[in-house]
């Protein structure tokens, strides 16, 4: 089983939870991290590298900051360019069929926030829709997402910092998560 963690994050030296998040995936023997923003900084995408780091992996993690409820610009620029008619959906196109799509989510405001009658009006689960859509349609089965809330990443906002201990807990059970595939219970 190996696991293929496609992290896309504007500026993740300057990351609060994703530096950590990825680093505490990354030397997990049988993960590939690929950094979309460094590996392609002109917003060029070799989409067959991306394909072929898809095909060897049984479970693909998108892990991304919330960015105006969607993820940041290149994961949907990945998700345009990569996921081919005839390669991921459509005649012949059941290259991800079987695979399992795990969401990583970093989110700057609390979770009481995202909720009907909260600041940002619907729950986490009804606005990453169409990435379960999307992957559905490919074939995939979609796991249960892992969000971290109440980690801002805006400057110059009046936000306190995010709690290090919070995040390095969640990073322990995101890489649990990774590592013990036959626990995680992630095919619904």
């Amino acid at each position: 089983m190996s696991t293929l963690v496609i992290v896309s994050h504007p500026d993740l030296s300057r990351s609060v939870a994703n530096r950590r998040l990825a680093a505490a995936v990354a030397p997990v023997p049988s993960v590939e991290l690929r950094h979309l923003e460094a590996l392609y900084p002109d917003a060029r995408i070799d989409v067959a590298a991306e394909q072929e780091a898809a095909e060897r992996a049984s479970t693909i993690v998108f892990q991304f900051c919330f960015n105006w409820y969607a993820p940041p610009p290149m994961l949907k620029r990945w998700m345009d360019d990569v996921l081919a008619v005839g390669w991921a959906y459509g005649p012949g196109g059941e290259r991800l069929r079987g695979k399992t799509l795990q969401l990583v989510v970093t989110c700057g405001a609390s979770e009481s926030s995202y909720a009907p009658g909260g600041y940002n009006r619907h729950p986490v689960d009804t606005l990453l829709l169409p990435i379960r859509t999307t992957a559905e349609f490919c074939g995939m089965a979609y796991a249960p997402p892992l969000v971290l809330y109440d980690v801002p990443n805006v400057p110059g906002l009046p936000l306190p910092p995010a709690d290090p201990a919070r995040v390095d807990a969640f990073a322990r059970r995101y890489r649990e998560r990774i590592e013990r595939p036959q626990t995680r219970g992630w095919v619904p």
